[in-house]
């Protein structure tokens, strides 16, 4: 008998850090399960709790942290959390010895979590911490500062389920077409020789021969790793972490080691990199993934993927090698159904375009870097916006004979501020929101 995958059971990076605010809980979901994460007052790391107060189960990602106890409060009747979860105080209580009385019966659900590689990490069960303790995390080799590393962090929730979103990932040869001018040029397409090296349960391994030495690793559940050399030590790097949501829902965490270009990397801002490159990437898939998976779950009420997939190509056999190892170790489907969500209905396909491609819903607000920009980029057009409104009220002043020498060398310079002013309202600011990517245009 073939042992089964346990989701549960693994480690998963929620956010880079570097997005979370310390000062107010951030909501999450994985696996179906709500999840809050919060940071206490008097700690410098992170905590993970299931997203239900143990009164009445309002969501304690409404909450706040308190200011006097740095404690996690709930919104809805006060009640208090520490780090470990425990009630400290209830402030309904007519006995002040209810709390110690009822200790275990009053805390909140703490998760196993851990900050490493610039990510916060969480293991879905609470009732295996034991097991979490001696568990490493699927940390990359290649996120490694003392090899000569640097890197960078995104994340993004997908319009898509965990099992699509892995079979894109390892899947190489979509990248000329799918992100033609963005990573890929469809012009320059070719096949690729795909070598299983290992596959087992927990590990499947793929080389690919060609102009540069590539590896792709694939360690359920989540981590799925590209290392790319390009002769002599010159080395980048594709990290992404899969993380299941709900039925139809993912989200990706993902980074970018590299080992060269190191003082382009501290140059470039984080949020210009996101708006360039990584959100155009995850763009030119979603409308296509989104579709692809509504045909994929029709068809699997009927058959197998083996029998209307058609792969004849060696480009496909990391898929076909994932196919399998999903069908294996956890017959073909995610454990929905041990957190109460159904897994018979099938996601229906949404053609509102601003819905699947809202950068805004889907990134930016989980971006601290995005968030900020975008909030100095409001604050720049406001600016000038005054700016060009104070320079005509002082030019309509100046006496006539000055407004030629003074007044002409102001209203260019406000003139100059307007044309910012529109790139940034038409051009910059909207790609925080929503640009649709047609694949046509391309």
């Amino acid at each position: 008998m073939q042992p089964e995958f346990n989701f549960f059971q693994h480690w998963y990076p929620l956010s880079p850090l570097e997005d979370l605010d310390p000062k107010r809980p951030t909501p999450v979901t994985l696996l179906g399960l709500r999840l809050v994460i919060w940071k206490p007052s008097s700690s410098d790391s992170y905590r993970v709790f299931l997203d239900q107060c143990p009164h009445r189960l309002a969501p304690l990602s409404e909450g706040r942290v308190d200011e006097n106890t740095g404690n996690l409060m709930c919104s809805y009747h006060g009640w208090q959390f520490d780090s470990q979860g425990l009630c400290t105080h209830v402030p309904q209580a007519e006995n002040p010895q209810l709390i110690a009385k009822n200790r275990k019966n009053l805390c909140a659900l703490s998760l196993p979590c851990h900050q490493e590689n610039d990510l916060l990490w969480v293991w879905p069960d609470a009732s295996s911490a034991e097991t979490a303790a001696v568990t490493p995390l699927p940390l990359s080799p290649q996120v490694d500062a003392t090899k000569g590393f640097v890197w960078s962090s995104f994340v993004r929730d997908l319009e898509y389920d965990w099992q699509t979103l892995v079979e894109n990932v390892a899947d190489p040869s979509h990248v000329p077409f799918a992100h033609h001018g963005v990573q890929g040029n469809r012009e320059q397409a070719s096949p690729l020789q795909m070598e299983i090296v290992e596959s087992t349960l927990n590990l499947i391994e793929v080389h690919i021969s060609g102009r540069f030495i590539t590896s792709i690793t694939f360690e359920p559940p989540c981590r799925l790793e590209y290392a790319i050399s390009f002769g002599g030590d010159k080395q980048v790097g594709l990290v992404t972490y899969c993380l299941p949501v709900t039925p139809g829902k993912s989200r990706i965490v993902a980074q970018f080691p590299r080992n060269f270009a190191k003082i382009l990397h501290h140059l470039t801002p984080r949020w210009w990199n996101h708006l360039k490159t990584r959100n155009l990437v995850l763009d030119g898939d979603m409308i296509l993934l989104h579709q692809q998976e509504y045909v994929l779950q029709q068809r699997q009420q009927l058959e197998s993927w083996k029998n209307y997939y058609k792969m004849p190509t060696g480009a496909d056999r990391l898929v076909i090698e994932f196919r399998n190892w999903f069908d294996k170790y956890s017959q073909g489907k995610l454990p929905w159904h041990t957190v109460g969500l159904s897994t018979q209905t099938i996601t229906p396909i949404n053609n509102n375009r601003q819905v699947l491609l809202d950068r805004y819903r889907q990134h930016t607000q989980h971006c601290r870097s995005c968030r900020e920009a975008l909030s100095r980029i409001k604050q720049l057009q406001r600016a000038l916006l005054g700016y060009f409104a104070l320079t005509i009220a002082v030019v309509s002043l100046i006496r006539d004979q000055q407004r030629v020498s003074l007044g002409l060398p102001l209203i260019l310079i406000a003139l100059l501020g307007l044309v910012v002013y529109t790139w940034l309202k038409l051009w910059l600011e909207p790609r925080f929101y929503f640009i649709d990517y047609v694949h046509a245009h391309k």
